[in-house]
């Protein structure tokens, strides 16, 4: 029974160090399928690396196994700590080449040391066939690997926080070294050292206010400002608030509730905000109603309590934006669309032209539809040209407004109307030029 244990062992650390190492990635790489994908793609090639590693282990099998967890549970416990990322992302650039050595370093010694227990284990396993002792070990394995993907992410880091499961995964790990060396003291000392180094470096944070599957949340006092405070969403700064008189806000922020309240002159509107940032677009507003949706349940409080210092203005969805868009009921006057995992990483889904064509549904005839976008200030790039090729493709020409235009990157705000659509453009040219006549029709 002690071989499934450890069986099992490694298949829920094995995916749950896949899920750490994949959240860890979103705030410096985001989350999207060019992300996802390869990451698992070599987490895979490594467990099977590790898979003939092990075929070719003959003798000391519960040893060779015991070393291989207690290594694992020492990346894992240093590798997965989140100030171990963010100090990797920092000293190694481009961001790219971080993701590698994370890849190299990090991800796929913990997948090739523990793909090798499955084919050394088997060689302890006693069943009058080959086939029921490799299915067993399987189905072990491929159990914990369930409960390790869905078990750490929907209710660990949900509720206890990344550093959690970063934590729980190495004490695990270092429980089957344990477990398969009992008589040998100073193994037991090296693991309790291993967990201790775990638990150090994966202790909370004072300035973290929550580390939940979806952010990181921080709030910071600004500098220079004892009045003011961000409130941070994956290190990256997501609204601000001056408790001056008057409020200030972020100053797109700002901008936005300006073109709400004074250029369109909402009041007693249905206004739906994609992207719950601070709340601040609703904060002390009271001229209309305000629908918040963000993926994060968490989110909500954690506003509430430590930025807003007091109760958010309006309701609160907790739900993914394309599903709330695709079945919601209700009808709105304004929709505004924040929707961000980090400061320039909107989700795939988020961007494509079947999300902004789906956002018209729950559009009132006449509605505003705003998106806050951050892009290059010259909107040069590919990445710029290319997102507002796609919203344009769907609303037609839509006024576009840089912030910041002093600056390599700067909040874009987008601003389209129900009623826009796409539609061909003539040039004019010297030789047939109908400026005159569009004119005289548009007066």
């Amino acid at each position: 029974m002690l071989i499934y244990v450890i069986i099992f062992i490694e298949g829920l650390c094995s995916l749950g160090a896949e899920v750490i190492a994949l959240r860890r990635l979103v705030p410096h790489m985001g989350s999207s399928i060019l992300v996802t994908a390869p990451t698992i793609g070599f987490f895979l090639f490594a467990l099977a690396v590790g898979y003939a590693s092990g075929a070719r282990v003959e003798r000391n099998f519960a040893r060779v196994v015991a070393r291989n967890f207690a290594m694992a549970a020492l990346i894992a416990g240093v590798g997965l700590a989140g100030a171990t990322v963010t100090l990797l992302f920092e000293a190694v650039r481009p961001a790219m080449l971080a993701y590698l050595v994370y890849m190299l370093v990090v991800l796929c010694p913990i997948a090739w040391l523990l793909g090798q227990t499955v084919p050394i284990l088997t060689n302890l396993i006693r069943h009058e066939r080959v086939g029921q002792a490799s299915g067993m070990a399987l189905y072990w394995s491929t159990l914990g690997s369930f409960l390790g993907a869905t078990g750490l992410s929907l209710l660990v880091m949900q509720w206890l926080g990344v550093s959690a499961a970063v934590l729980m995964v190495s004490v695990g790990l270092a429980a089957g070294s344990i477990l398969l060396n009992l008589s040998s003291k100073p193994w037991l000392l090296a693991n309790v050292i291993v967990i201790a180094m775990a638990g150090w470096l994966n202790r909370p944070v004072p300035q973290v206010l929550a580390d939940t599957a979806y952010a990181e949340y921080r709030v910071e006092a600004v500098p220079e400002h004892t009045a003011a405070q961000y409130f941070k969403v994956n290190q990256s700064l997501s609204s601000e608030i001056s408790r001056d008189d008057p409020l200030r806000f972020s100053p797109y922020i700002n901008r936005i509730r300006a073109m709400l309240l004074e250029d369109m002159a909402l009041k007693g509107k249905d206004i739906l905000v994609l992207g719950a940032g601070g709340f601040t677009l609703s904060h002390q507003e009271p001229l209309n109603r305000y629908t918040y949706v963000d993926i994060d349940p968490a989110i909500q409080d954690l506003a509430a309590s430590h930025f807003l210092k007091g109760p958010i203005n309006g309701q609160f969805v907790a739900a993914d934006a394309r599903n709330y868009v695709d079945t919601t009921d209700q009808r709105f006057a304004a929709i505004v669309v924040d929707v961000y995992s980090s400061r320039n990483s909107i989700p795939s889904h988020l961007a494509t032209r079947e999300f902004w064509t789906a956002l018209r549904r729950p559009m009132l005839p006449g509605a505003v539809l705003v998106a806050n976008l951050i892009l290059d200030s010259r909107l040069e790039t590919a990445y710029a040209r290319n997102l507002l090729a796609t919203i344009e493709s769907v609303y037609g020409r839509c006024s576009v407004e840089v912030m910041r235009k002093g600056r390599p990157g700067s909040n874009v705000l987008v601003t389209c109307f129900q009623s826009s659509l796409a539609r061909p453009a003539l040039i004019y040219v010297d030789e047939h030029n109908q400026a005159d006549i569009d004119r005289a029709m548009n007066r």
